[in-house]
């Protein structure tokens, strides 16, 4: 029998990280300024190991992470587990202000946590301001060592990160939407695995390409993940299918398809298989946004190049990216989404409810006097109506010090009133400000429909929830009815997730059980609408047991 044992991850600027089987080893993520070269324009960016994207994680299901953040920048920083579940180490889970305060220039912090019962693909990222635009990396999560994957082994697996980029300083970016009030500028180009491929551009110099090489009968495990700021993306690859295997870290019932859907924030797990004739398949990542709103049209591209063939030889399959607004193609992807629900891995779904919450999420409009291009208004988002206020002391130091005047715990189960939520705008489009959070018994089994809202215009919410998984049990376009949609819920085998797409017009219904003691994050995994106010934090009381109560924070905890 394997002993627990305790990872400390390679950190370095190597190609390729290296998995090591010692007890303790002692390694770095230094956050540090590198200039790169994209789309013919040279810039200083934010970088972990000075590397774009960053390393990649490794470790395994039950693994305990050390890893030393050293900040070198004149930003405060803070680097988010996405999707780890963080069991009663919310100190670790890295959103600035939340959980803990940031990690000022020239400082450092040791995030310590333990992976328990999960394995897969999930991504690091910075969590605060607009810094994961550069950012992020992967994190890959083995099976105990001696455990199979549920499908059949491939010959070779391969992190695969979709990213936007900018050609101007995203900080200066959101910057200057704040001060106007309006929407801040699109990206300039998505990425895979840092290249934009054939781009259209002004630039006159070659692009840089990805290329993933194969081998003719041979199997890949892409490691999916979407790491952009702002856009849900489809991801194909010519002539071949793909075979969907898991989801945010937990494994689904396998699928075929031609097209992908992914959300920042999520994560694919695909099989490929090498099974076409010889030469080079053109690889397209492209946005999906069915709401009339602007979005960055280029589509990234990168080539599976098949042995045998010469390298200079032009792409001899190409494909064509869905259009934007191809909904039935996203839809029928997530629609096919299923836990795999065996005996090994089974879909624990609540099947009974303690806590039954209706959230609204959208956009809004509030007076800014001295937002000018914003004709004296700025757009806002919220849940619920309430426009989260950041505070200047972590909500999870607050709680455990018992702080007071940090924040409330009044946040609404319900919008404060009814109206047609995709239908005619109400005449009021103004939200509250506050910083509240839903307060939750521990081990209460909840229920929460997320409902799109066309205040403004509908858009499709990438929603996280930090330190838990839910399922995924119903989706629906138009207003929820919580008399006849319940009704055709899946409560057998729903896909398990950490963050979730709320259809554009639509609604989503999820549910989890609140066995994590501390203060959990939840929002909108668009940036912009993040930084707009869409967001939120569930308390999740300790329970009557040591081991059900949340653990003293680090003495190297951040100060604000």
């Amino acid at each position: 029998m394997e002993a627990s044992c305790v990872r400390v991850l390679i950190l370095v600027a190597c190609l390729f990280p290296v998995l090591v089987e010692s007890t303790v080893r002692h390694y770095k993520f230094n956050v540090v300024m590198r200039n790169t070269t994209r789309l013919c324009s040279t810039k200083p960016i934010v970088t972990v190991n000075g590397r774009f994207p960053g390393p990649t994680l490794y470790a395994r299901e039950d693994d305990t992470v050390l890893v030393k953040v050293v900040n070198h920048v004149k930003y405060n920083v803070s680097i988010h587990w996405h999707g780890v579940r963080q069991l009663r180490t919310g100190w670790a889970d890295g959103p600035a202000y939340i959980t803990q305060c940031p990690i000022q220039p020239g400082q450092s912090y040791v995030y310590n946590f333990t992976i328990t019962g999960q394995r897969g693909t999930l991504l690091w990222h910075a969590h605060i301001l607009w810094l994961r635009a550069t950012v992020h990396g992967a994190i890959v999560i083995l099976p105990k060592r001696g455990v199979p994957y549920p499908f059949p082994k491939p010959n070779k697996e391969v992190v695969v990160i979709l990213a936007e980029w900018w050609k101007s300083d995203t900080e200066a970016v959101i910057n200057e939407a704040l001060k106007s009030g309006l929407a801040p500028n699109v990206s300039d180009a998505h990425t895979i695995n840092g290249q934009p491929g054939l781009v259209s551009s002004n630039c006159s110099s070659p692009q840089g390409e990805f290329k993933l090489n194969v081998e003719n009968g041979k199997s890949y495990m892409l490691r999916i993940i979407n790491a952009a700021l702002n856009e849900e993306l489809f991801f194909k690859i010519a002539g071949h299918k793909l075979t969907v295997v898991e989801v945010d870290a937990t494994y689904v019932k396998p699928f075929k398809t031609d097209t992908i859907v992914i959300a920042p924030g999520q994560t694919t797990n695909v099989i490929l298989t090498a099974d076409q004739s010889s030469g080079k398949y053109m690889v397209a990542a492209s946005p999906f946004m069915d709401a009339p709103i602007a979005v960055d049209n280029n589509t990234a591209t990168a080539t599976v190049h098949y042995a045998g063939t010469l390298a200079s030889s032009a792409t001899t399959f190409a494909t064509h990216a869905p259009p934007k607004n191809a909904t039935p193609v996203a839809n029928n992807f997530i629609d096919s989404l299923r836990s795999l629900n065996s005996k090994k891995y089974p879909a624990k779904v609540p099947l009974t409810v303690d806590r039954s919450l209706f959230f609204t999420v959208g956009l809004g409009i509030n007076p800014c006097p001295t937002c000018k291009a914003g004709n004296g208004s700025r757009v806002v988002a919220s849940i619920n109506n309430v426009t989260f206020v950041m505070p200047t002391t972590a909500l999870l130091q607050a709680h455990f010090f018992k702080t007071k005047g940090v924040f409330t715990t009044d946040f609404p189960g319900n919008p404060p009133s009814a109206f047609n939520y995709t239908g005619t705008p109400p005449a009021n489009l103004q939200t509250s400000n506050g910083t509240k959070v839903y307060r939750l018994p521990y081990n209460a089994t909840v229920q929460l429909v997320l409902q799109d809202t066309g205040i403004i215009s509908p858009e499709n919410h990438p929603l996280h929830l930090h330190g838990f998984n839910f399922f995924a049990v119903g989706k629906g376009v138009g207003n929820y009815n919580p008399k006849k949609d319940p009704k055709k819920f899946n409560l057998v085998d729903p896909v398990e997730r950490n963050t979730i797409s709320v259809p554009s017009g639509g609604w989503v219904a999820i549910r989890f059980l609140a066995d994590n003691p501390g203060v959990w994050f939840m929002h909108c995994h668009l940036e912009v609408h993040t930084t707009w106010g869409l967001k939120m934090a569930f308390l999740v009381d300790n329970g009557k047991n040591p081991n059900e109560s949340l653990l003293p924070p680090p003495k190297d905890l951040p100060k604000c």
